[in-house]
């Protein structure tokens, strides 16, 4: 069983007749492993949020279907196994952080003994002791985001669905996240979540997926795309005569001098080789042989240019 799972999933808009009807999601065919952390990347308008909104039973796909641990997300109960924290999430300014969660643990059905315990293991969780009595009107970004992620877990479900949860935060609240994150993985949890932040998305992700104008273009595991391209080599060398460092420059794609020792550059892997094997026959030794592969970030941008 997968834990979550879409079929052809199309989203059309209908719009005013003359300017016809938009096409948000196109065929969607998704399937997500249990206790996988999932990166689902696009640029705005993509199509991220209306997939994830159809996996809340926040919107109705206009054809295919999904599914939730098994169950169509269309069913009441599926959502109990939902937790969902949207991009920008909204909380009633005058309660605070314990009140907040009192009042989604009811509407979750739960009784005040399961409330009592959802309040004490998020609160060590997400360190919300601090702030437990404080309105959230007064909340920074960072905070609501803690509070967001708490009303996300209440009830304890085995799937969560993040839309953009680093958006805005800081390099600090970037961090947290990613450690809560990599934190419910080591839980057993599935986490399914949107981003802009690819650098974010690469440190924590084993999966990701593409879309481009509300199609899948690209899925698979970052270890398989991010090492299909090697984009230079450098080879740092010391020891090396101006004599002999000379022809092994006059082939090298760039060179930079620091403490180190001399910087070599290509962008092609055989040349690298050679280039080392020079180093070694004329004298010098390596200090560095290092391919710089590719980004996700540079692989993102890539998939985009490669669809205009």
């Amino acid at each position: 069983m997968h834990a979550i799972d879409t079929r052809h999933l199309t989203k059309v808009y209908r719009g005013h007749v003359a300017r016809g009807a938009a096409r948000s999601l196109d065929d969607l065919t998704l399937r997500i492993a249990p206790n996988e952390v999932f990166g689902f990347l696009g640029r705005n308008g993509a199509g991220k949020t209306t997939t994830i909104k159809i996996l809340c039973s926040l919107l109705r796909a206009t054809e295919g279907e999904a599914f939730v641990m098994g169950k169509d997300v269309r069913q009441r109960e599926t959502r109990a196994h939902i937790g969902y924290l949207p991009e920008n999430p909204y909380f009633y300014e005058y309660l605070n952080p314990r009140e907040t969660l009192d009042f989604y643990g009811e509407l979750n059905g739960l009784t005040r003994a399961q409330r009592e315990a959802d309040w004490e293991r998020l609160a060590d969780l997400l360190d919300l002791r601090s702030i437990a009595e404080q309105r959230v009107r007064g909340f920074s970004k960072g905070m609501r985001q803690r509070l967001g992620f708490a009303v996300a877990l209440v009830g304890d479900p085995e799937v969560l669905i993040l839309d953009e949860p680093m958006s805005g935060l800081d390099p600090l609240g970037r961090r947290m996240i990613r450690e809560l994150i990599l934190l419910l993985h080591s839980q057993g949890k599935t986490v399914f979540f949107s981003s802009h932040v690819l650098g974010d998305v690469e440190q924590i992700c084993s999966r990701v997926g593409i879309l481009v104008k509300g199609r899948l273009t690209t899925q698979g595991r970052l270890d398989e795309l991010l090492t299909r391209r090697v984009n230079r080599v450098e080879i740092i060398a010391e020891g090396l005569s101006d004599a002999a460092a000379a022809p092994i420059k006059a082939r090298s794609d760039g060179v930079r001098q620091s403490e180190q020792g001399r910087h070599f550059f290509t962008n092609d892997m055989d040349t690298a080789n050679s280039l080392a094997a020079d180093i070694l026959q004329s004298g010098g030794r390596l200090v560095e042989f290092t391919p710089i592969r590719e980004s996700l970030e540079e692989y993102f941008m890539r998939e985009q240019e490669n669809d205009t």
